[in-house]
């Protein structure tokens, strides 16, 4: 599909990543780019108001998936992982004496990973990905646009292998530069399971926001036997007709309340080429969580992305320096800033009027509910960075293929 996609956009100047995300040329015509823009991209940067943040309302709370996407799991590796998942709330409530969270505590020390192999049943065609380029304020130069170094990146693409190969085919200009890359659609059932299994098999979760009760299960209603004959008049009067039935038109259902879950996890392909992870109607990709990453659980807005991730790969994260132990944390090193850089964002999904803070979060009758976010977050990317230590994550993982990833979830 790349190769045809060059093909059919030869002689033109707009130039994208691969669909993979990786650096095969591919050009896109300007009038497609165009109508791209206009119809399917969202530009939002930190300093814009709250209408252009990545939230689009209900629009993609509407999207109905298709009959038949589900997911089938095969766990793999996954050696030094607890066979429950453990809550994690305690690491941003109990500080230490200079009020700072423990980033260095050795629950965020990556020993083991684990490698599940899900398949993602899908019944739709390929589409163009509604995309959305996210830039912080918390950049000196808040431009969306890159420059001649960033051109030749590639890393904002590290997660479009899993859009990509379940059909929705993302479009990333070169000459962008976002911190987060968020995606509205097209929607799949599978998305939503895909999330949940990552969340279940994660080994520690941070959580604001309850779990969602289950469905009750409708039992299929059962109409007695009976056994009814026309009548003779309605046989043979020819000059009756049967009266239509009245249409019935099905609403809807209302909007249900989403959470999204925060986690670091790596991709990898099903044998090697990525070739191979995209079968028809199936896409198949390793997912690689690491024990000493927890899992960020937040209630979110109607119509948050569907799915989104940071632009930073792990081996950009391992190169940054983590603030010593025994000194408080700055406020405008590289760390902090790519804490910020997230937070900013999620403080356009997050519905802080449901954020509770059940299972260990404290009893405050004003408690900082941001303040908690943030502090979650930073014990997030504290871990992600500290994974660069872990010889399992360096032999097993690909560390361009890897980073911070968003899925809502029911």
């Amino acid at each position: 599909m790349s190769s045809y996609e060059s093909l059919r956009a030869a002689g033109t100047s707009v130039i994208c990543l691969s669909p993979w995300g990786d650096s095969s040329p591919l050009l896109l015509p300007c009038i497609r780019f165009r109508d791209l823009a206009v119809h399917t991209v969202i530009v939002a940067t930190g300093g814009m108001a709250a209408v252009a943040a990545p939230v689009m309302g209900p629009v993609s709370d509407a999207v109905i998936s298709t009959l038949g996407d589900s997911i089938l799991v095969e766990l793999g590796l996954h050696a030094g992982f607890e066979i429950s998942t453990k809550i994690a709330n305690d690491l941003i409530i109990d500080k230490s004496i200079k009020h700072a969270i423990p980033i260095h505590s050795k629950r965020l020390e990556t020993t083991g990973i684990k490698v599940l192999l899900i398949t993602l049943k899908y019944k739709h065609t390929v589409e163009d990905a509604a995309l959305g380029f996210y830039r912080s304020s918390v950049h000196k130069d808040s431009s969306l646009f890159a420059t001649v170094k960033d051109y030749l990146s590639v890393e904002k693409g590290w997660f479009s292998p899993y859009l990509f190969a379940s059909g929705r085919r993302p479009i990333i200009p070169r000459t962008i530069k976002p911190d987060v890359i968020f995606c509205h659609g097209p929607f799949l059932l599978g998305d939503y399971r895909v999330g949940e299994t990552l969340l279940a098999e994660s080994a520690s979760t941070i959580t604001f926001c309850d779990s969602p009760p289950p469905l009750p299960e409708v039992a299929p209603e059962k109409k007695p036997f009976s056994l009814s004959l026309p009548k003779l008049s309605n046989v043979f009067d020819r000059s009756r007709t049967p009266s239509p039935e009245p249409a019935v038109t099905l609403l809807p259902p209302p909007p249900v309340p989403r959470r999204m879950v925060i986690l670091v996890v790596g991709l990898k392909p099903h044998r090697k080429l990525w070739t191979t992870s995209a079968r028809p109607c199936e896409s198949v990709i390793n997912y690689i969580l690491l024990n000493g990453c927890p899992a960020i659980v937040v209630p979110v807005k109607v119509g948050a992305p569907v799915v989104a991730w940071d632009g930073l790969t792990l081996e950009q994260l391992w190169k940054v320096e983590l603030p010593d132990e025994d000194v408080e944390r700055s406020t405008s090193g590289k760390f902090e800033g790519i804490v910020d850089v997230l937070f900013e964002y999620l403080d356009f999904c997050v519905d802080w009027e449901r954020v509770t803070l059940s299972e260990g979060l404290g009893n405050d009758e004003n408690p900082d509910t941001k303040g908690m976010l943030k502090d979650a977050l930073a014990l997030l990317v504290a871990a992600g960075i500290r994974s660069g230590t872990s010889k399992e994550v360096q032999k097993e993982m690909d560390k361009e293929r890897g980073g911070i990833a968003m899925w809502r979830i029911p």
